[in-house]
């Protein structure tokens, strides 16, 4: 049966004040965190311990403050196109076919595609795209649960690798930029066992590693960030503070930012970069406002910041920002050559069941799957 929407309403309507005074402590919350961390940035370096990288430049002490204020779209567009002219920019991003459990044995696919934008005119871009197959071989030593673990590791592995052959081959261009859909800080791998986590580490090292070995600029962004790293910061300056809860960066720092504006650029000190060699003090972030929800997190390597570039690559990603209506436009096209759809899935279980039909391999197929590709 539906749901009714009348008995929602009244269960919401009998809870109200649950919903009130939980928001109320959440606000009374947010304004202790957001106080400190305008006292924060005023402290001197040596008492931050080095966590603060540049200094704010606005009233109140903890912006940066974008200065380009435009009349309509067309205007940004002319800005827009005035920073990234020649700028070659360079995203990747992948899909994946699971496993599925309408086959005998286990198999998927994994596919990533990039998009090289040369912003010239007369220079074409480039769009293309990689497949990896897994086969039962691969998964022989894994129970059934850890599957799909393995794919997106494989999947990890393939978009870092091409992402570290674009900042090789680019080498010493000072006009080139690649950009991470995600965070360079594998603390999202921090629920795996060792093995696995140590795959994600050695991936993000390399990466960072061949940036600062090409001086190619490598910027990280996360458009919906959880990340706890500066109110973790906040609690152990001012002991005061309560347990930031539920809080969370983009969060403190979103009072007062308008479009292009950011926070000062921050030294990243997780505990899993302990894991990260020689780059694990060498990563920075801040918080950038692109959108009208919360600012995004940025992160980006320190050699970046210690170059003074640092300021005219965000200025790329803002343009491509621009391009792109809200969130960047290589990333966003990266990801729409990358992903798999329902006719694709189609395409690889037919194909699959053809080739294995064709060398006599025994692959049986649930009676459901059989009659899909029939229909299809």
């Amino acid at each position: 049966m539906p749901t009714r929407a009348s008995e929602i309403r009244r269960l919401l309507e009998s809870k109200r004040h649950q919903f009130n005074r939980a928001d109320d402590q959440f606000q009374s919350l947010l304004q202790l965190y957001r106080d400190a961390f305008r006292q924060l940035v005023r402290l001197p370096d040596s008492w931050t311990d080095g966590h603060l990288l540049d200094l704010p430049l606005s009233l109140d002490g903890s912006l940066w403050r974008f200065p380009e204020r435009w009349p309509h779209r067309e205007a940004s567009l002319d800005w827009a196109r005035s920073q990234i002219q020649g700028v070659t920019t360079f995203a990747v991003d992948g899909s994946q076919i699971y496993p599925s459990k309408d086959f005998s044995l286990p198999i998927a696919l994994v596919q990533i595609a990039w998009f090289e934008n040369p912003h010239q005119l007369n220079q074409p871009y480039t769009k293309d795209i990689a497949v990896d197959l897994l086969a039962p071989a691969d998964f022989q030593d894994l129970s059934p649960e850890n599957f799909d673990r393995l794919v997106n590791i494989r999947r990890f592995q393939m978009e870092t690798e091409r992402l570290v052959q674009f900042l090789e081959s680019h080498a010493g261009q000072p006009n080139c930029c690649a950009f991470l859909d995600g965070s360079l800080v594998a603390t999202f791998a921090e629920a795996f066992e060792a093995e696995t986590q140590q795959v994600y580490i050695d991936c993000l090292v390399r990466l960072l590693r061949a940036s600062e070995n090409s001086r190619v600029p490598l910027i990280a962004y996360i458009d919906t960030s959880s990340a706890k790293d500066l109110a973790e910061l906040l609690q152990d300056w001012f002991e005061e503070l309560p347990e930031p809860r539920s809080l969370v960066d983009a969060q403190i720092v979103a009072q007062g930012l308008r479009w292009g504006d950011r926070t000062p650029l921050l030294r990243c000190r997780r505990s899993i970069l302990k894991a990260y060699a020689e780059q694990g003090d060498r990563l920075a972030y801040c918080y950038l406002k692109t959108h009208d929800g919360n600012p995004v997190r940025i992160e980006l390597p320190l050699w970046l910041v210690e170059s003074g570039r640092h300021e005219t690559v965000l200025n790329w990603l803002r343009a491509e920002v621009i391009a792109g209506g809200g969130y960047p436009y290589a990333i966003e096209t990266a990801d729409q050559a990358a992903v798999l759809r329902s006719d694709d899935r189609q395409l690889f279980y037919r194909l699959l069941q053809e080739w294995c039909e064709q060398e006599g391999l025994n692959l049986s197929l649930s009676r459901k799957l059989v009659s899909k590709l029939r229909r299809r």
